[in-house]
């Protein structure tokens, strides 16, 4: 409720929190995303994007966009722009004052990933990519004969006090390394468990990757969505790991724009610029020039939106958080410490295929663990950026068919 009366308190940022809070899943589903369409009559809480519409500013310059036909093959003055105005939210928020000329534009992370998987670390080679893991993390690296080496995150603490968080088994990590393994994925904040790295943990990584000659793929797609603290972006820790990282960004998952196609990778190896001008022209090329308009837009003039946005989903999570301490005993659950996402393991009441239970019994969709990893059986992936009454629906909804069933 706090959050909400900020909202309220702050003016100019068109979040309508109250339209929102009157959103129905119909009302989304006649949007037309496949969030909300790909399972009819069932909460969509698997795909990793807000419900929470555009910011006014980034709508209007997508409508003036449209006004003046400018649709065309994104040119070079726009590059630059976006360039720019990823460079100033950097600074703005994180304190990394980052030169715009190493900032490229790509269609999205995964783009960047492909690359990266191509041209850094080649085929017949491998790479690790600490699990719960996103999915295509696990799966692109196939389609370039690249293999993949899975690490269990570890927990520590005490889930049923709330004391408990993921932790890297970076005994693991580095005996794969000196095995000859010579890539790494870093998500941070982590995508799905919502981990954030401490600056103690991205220099052990870095001081790793110095000693055995590794390359890091960086993803900090979900930066602004740190709880408590700031967001450290791991090229700036050190010049080592500047130079051992190729870090990409966007502003999708901030403002909801995914499907406009426009992500930022920061090179901040200088052979990697050498590469890219070489190797990554069509990657460039692909990325949509109505995504440079509301990526600059949402960078430049969207803040004030996304602090509401973050406010929302704050509120969210503490909902979420209660109940499930208070109503899932025995499901484990680590509370997020960034993301809008939830990681929820069903093994301890006996459920091997949670998703399909919850979309069968409940009618909500989420995303299943295995596809995260082999430690993801019995477990699913939560997207609680919906509306905040949706939210308490797809709990209720799935308390209801455990309880049914005895399971609670």
């Amino acid at each position: 409720m706090e959050e909400i009366m900020e909202m309220k308190h702050r003016t100019g940022s068109g979040f309508d929190a109250d339209a929102i809070d009157h959103t129905t899943a119909a009302d989304l589903a006649a949007v037309g995303s496949d969030k909300w369409t790909r399972y009819p009559g069932c909460i969509g809480a698997f795909i990793a994007e807000m419900d929470y519409g555009l910011a006014p500013c980034i709508q209007e310059a997508i409508d003036n966009a449209c006004d003046h036909c400018k649709l065309g093959y994104i040119p070079e003055p726009w590059k630059q722009r976006v360039a720019a105005a990823c460079a100033g939210w950097q600074r703005s928020h994180y304190g990394w004052d980052v030169d715009p000329s190493i900032i490229r534009v790509v269609p999205d992370v995964l783009e960047a990933y492909e690359l990266f998987l191509r041209e850094l670390v080649g085929a017949g080679n491998s790479v690790i990519v600490p699990t719960p893991a996103y999915m295509p993390f696990l799966s692109v690296p196939k389609l370039y004969d690249v293999d993949v080496i899975e690490i269990e995150m570890l927990q520590s603490g005490d889930a049923e006090t709330g004391e408990a968080q993921w932790v890297f088994d970076f005994d693991a990590i580095e005996r794969a390394f000196a095995a000859g393994c010579h890539a790494f994925v870093l998500c941070n904040p982590h995508n799905p468990i919502g981990k954030v790295l401490t600056l103690e943990e991205e220099l052990r990584l870095s001081d790793l990757a110095t000693q055995y000659d590794v390359r890091i793929f960086n993803d900090e797609i979900h930066a602004p969505f740190v709880f408590e603290g700031k967001h450290i972006p791991f090229p700036t820790i050190s010049e080592q790991a500047a130079l051992q990282s190729m870090t990409a960004t966007s502003a999708s998952k901030s403002f909801n724009i995914p499907g406009t196609k426009c992500a930022q990778v920061l090179l901040t190896n200088p052979a990697d610029r050498d590469m890219w001008a070489v190797k990554a022209e069509w990657s460039e090329h692909q990325t949509a020039t109505i995504g440079a308009i509301a990526t600059t837009t949402a960078y430049n003039e969207g803040d004030l939106w996304f602090q509401d946005a973050f406010a929302y989903v704050r509120r969210n999570l503490a909902l979420f958080d209660e109940q499930i301490r208070e109503r899932f005993a025995g499901v484990g659950y680590i509370k997020p410490q960034g993301t809008y996402i939830a990681w929820l393991d069903f093994s301890p009441l006996g459920i091997d295929d949670p998703a399909s239970y919850f979309l069968e019994k409940a009618q909500v969709a989420l995303t299943d663990g295995r596809s995260c990893g082999e430690t993801g059986a019995g477990c699913v992936r939560v997207n609680i950026a919906m509306p905040y009454p949706l939210l308490v629906e797809c709990l209720d909804r799935m308390y209801g068919a455990l309880h049914a069933d005895g399971l609670l």
